[in-house]
C-alpha cells in the first residue's frame, strides 16, 4: 500500500543523488529481463457498471504451476514484479503479470463505486477463469495492497487455490498504521515536528513534505537500493493517485481511505491452503506480525528477508526468490510442511 504519487512530483535527481542507510545493490537491471517475452491478453470482465478489460501478460507454460501476481497500490501496476522475469523462467514457473481495473495498462472507468475489495475479489475470479487457472495449478501472490486482495480472495474462493503467498502486507490496516507510528517514533524529533506541521495543515502534496518522506523514510523502508530500478520508477509514474488516496489515504502516516478499518487478523485461521507469508526487516509492515500471521493460517510458512524493505523482490533478491521458489516447488511436489500451530 506504499508507493505514493507524491514521489513523482520531485525531480528524479532526488532518487539518484542520495541514499538512506547502507544501500543494497540489486543483482539485475531492467535491461537484464528485456529478452524475456510474454503473451499479452486483455481479459474481459463484467461489473455492475458495465464491461471492461484488464491487461495480463503470461510468461512460460507449466500446467502444474501458474502464479498470478497482484500488485500494490491500489492503483499501482505490474511493473513492480518485473524482477520476477529474471528468476521464475529459470525454474520453469509460469506466471502472469496483471494490471487491475483502474491501473495504467487496463481500462480506467474512474468509477469510485468499484473501488472496494468486493469488486476486486470478483475481478480476480473472472481473471482466473479467463486464464484457465484451477485448484490443481493456481498460486496467488499478492504484494502490499495485493496482499489484502489475496487474503480476501482466499477467504471466499480458496477452493480454487493450490497455494497462497502474502508478500509484505499485514492482515490489519489498523495494526499497520500502528507500526508506522512506531517507525515514525524512531525518527529524530525535529523531523517528526516538521512532518507534523505539514500534516496538520493538510499539505501532503507540498514538495518539502514529500522530500522529507522520500529521503528520510522511503529510502529506508520502501526501497533501499542506492539507485531505484527503472520498473519501480515506471510503476510510480503510472500510479493512479485517485484510487490510491480514496482507498489508502493521503500519506503513509495518515491512513484515511476506505481501507482504514480493514482487519482480517481474526479470520486467518479460515485459510487452509498452503500459505507463505513474506516479511522484511526494513519494511513498513511489521515483520514480527507477519511471522505471527504464518502461524495463524492452517498451513503456513514464513519467509524473512533480513536485507529487504517493502520492495524486497528488488532489494533482497538473495532471500526473497530462493524462499519463494522453494515454497512453490514444495507445494507442487507435496513436500510442504506447515509451521502453523
Amino acid at each position: 500500500m506504499k508507493l505514493l504519487l507524491i514521489i513523482l512530483l520531485l525531480p528524479l535527481t532526488v532518487f539518484f543523488s542520495q541514499s538512506y542507510g547502507k544501500p543494497v545493490r540489486h543483482k539485475i537491471t531492467y535491461q537484464d529481463t528485456a529478452h524475456v517475452r510474454g503473451i499479452v491478453k486483455m481479459v474481459e470482465i463484467q461489473t455492475p457498471k458495465g464491461q471492461f478489460h484488464v491487461w495480463t501478460k503470461r510468461f512460460g507454460n507449466n500446467p502444474k504451476i501458474k502464479v498470478l501476481l497482484l500488485h500494490g497500490g491500489p492503483g499501482g501496476t505490474h511493473e513492480i514484479f518485473e524482477s520476477f522475469e529474471h528468476f521464475f523462467p529459470q525454474t520453469n514457473i509460469e506466471f502472469i503479470e496483471y494490471d487491475q481495473l483502474e491501473s495504467y495498462y487496463s481500462d480506467k472507468p474512474n468509477d469510485s463505486t468499484l473501488w472496494n475489495t468486493k469488486h476486486f475479489v470478483e475481478e480476480v475470479e473472472q481473471v482466473r477463469k479467463a486464464l484457465n487457472l484451477t485448484h490443481d495449478n493456481f498460486y496467488l501472490l499478492g504484494h502490499s495492497w495485493g496482499g489484502i486482495l489475496a487474503i480476501e480472495y482466499a477467504l471466499k474462493y480458496q477452493q480454487n487455490l493450490k497455494g497462497l503467498i502474502i508478500s509484505n502486507m499485514m492482515a490489519s490496516v489498523p495494526a499497520y498504521a500502528k507500526y508506522n507510528a512506531v517507525l515514525r517514533s524512531q525518527m529524530r524529533k525535529s523531523l517528526v515536528d516538521s512532518l507534523t506541521a505539514y500534516e496538520d495543515k493538510g499539505l501532503y502534496q507540498d514538495s518539502t513534505y514529500q522530500s522529507l518522506l522520500i529521503n528520510e523514510f522511503y529510502k529506508q523502508h520502501l526501497c533501499r537500493l542506492a539507485v531505484w530500478p527503472e520498473p519501480i520508477m515506471q510503476m510510480l509514474a503510472h500510479l493512479n493517485d485517485k484510487i490510491y488516496v480514496s482507498m489508502q489515504g493521503p500519506s503513509e502516516f495518515k491512513t484515511g481511505g476506505t481501507l482504514i478499518n480493514w482487519d482480517r487478523s481474526g479470520d486467518l485461521h479460515l485459510i487452509k491452503v498452503p500459505t507463505l507469508v513474506i516479511g522484511a526487516k526494513y519494511d513498513t509492515q511489521d515483520p514480527q506480525y507477519m511471522e505471527w500471521m504464518s502461524t495463524k493460517v492452517k498451513n503456513g510458512a514464513y519467509l524473512y528477508c533480513p536485507e529487504g524493505s517493502h520492495s524486497a523482490m528488488w532489494d533482497d533478491q538473495e532471500h526473497y526468490f530462493p524462499g519463494l521458489i522453494s515454497f512453490i516447488k514444495k507445494v507442487n511436489q507435496g513436500t510442504f510442511k506447515s509451521v502453523s500451530k
